[in-house]
C-alpha cells in the first residue's frame, strides 16, 4: 500500500471548510438547521464545518456503507439511521464524498420521504468522473480526479483515517 503526497493539505482543506461554513451560515440565517453527517467518512469534516457554522444548529447522524476496501457494493446498508424528527426542518446533509452518486442519493430519498422543510447537501471531494446517479449537490469543496484517496477521514479498508491530509492511495501489486 502507498499513500503520496498530499493532494490537498491541511491548510488547503482548512481554508476550503471556512469558505463552505460561512456560504452555509448565510443561507441558513435564521433558520431551524439540523446538520446530519454520514458517518464514518464524513467525521473529520463534518466536526469542523459545523463548528465554523456560525447560524444555530442540532446535529444528528446516519451511518450508511458501500464500500468494501477499494470496491463498491452495489447497495448501500444503512447501519444507523437519524434520530431527530425531521419533519418542517432544513437538513442539511455532510458527506466526505461522492462519486457514484448510489450511496448519497439513496440516503437523500430517504431523508425526503419523512418531509424536511428542505434538504440541501454539502461533500468535501466530488470525483464526478465516477458519477452514474445524478444527485443535487449544493456545497463542494474540491472536486477531484477519477483516483482513489484516503485522510482527513477518508479510509482504505479503515486505515488512514487519521491523516490530516487527503493523499491519492495506491495499492501495490
Amino acid at each position: 500500500m502507498i499513500v503520496g503526497k498530499p493532494l490537498f493539505t491541511t491548510k488547503e482543506i482548512q481554508t476550503k471548510v471556512r469558505e463552505l461554513a460561512d456560504r452555509i451560515s448565510a443561507d441558513y440565517s435564521g433558520k431551524d438547521l439540523l446538520a446530519v453527517g454520514i458517518l464514518r467518512g464524513a467525521f473529520m469534516f463534518f466536526s469542523d464545518l459545523v463548528r465554523a457554522i456560525k447560524a444555530p444548529l442540532t446535529i444528528d447522524f446516519i451511518v450508511a456503507s458501500s464500500y468494501v476496501k477499494m470496491d463498491t457494493l452495489g447497495e448501500v446498508k444503512i447501519h444507523c439511521d437519524i434520530r431527530e424528527d425531521i419533519s418542517d426542518k432544513d437538513v442539511l446533509l455532510i458527506d466526505d464524498i461522492i462519486d457514484s452518486g448510489i450511496t448519497l442519493n439513496q440516503i437523500r430519498e430517504r431523508i425526503l420521504a419523512r418531509r424536511p422543510s428542505s434538504l440541501k447537501i454539502c461533500v468535501f471531494l466530488d470525483k464526478k468522473e465516477r458519477r452514474m446517479v445524478d444527485v443535487p449537490v449544493d456545497y463542494i469543496g474540491f472536486e477531484i480526479p477519477n483516483e482513489y484517496v484516503v485522510g482527513y477521514g477518508l479510509d482504505y479498508d479503515n486505515k488512514f483515517r487519521n491523516l490530516p491530509y487527503i493523499s491519492i492511495f495506491k495499492k501495490k501489486a
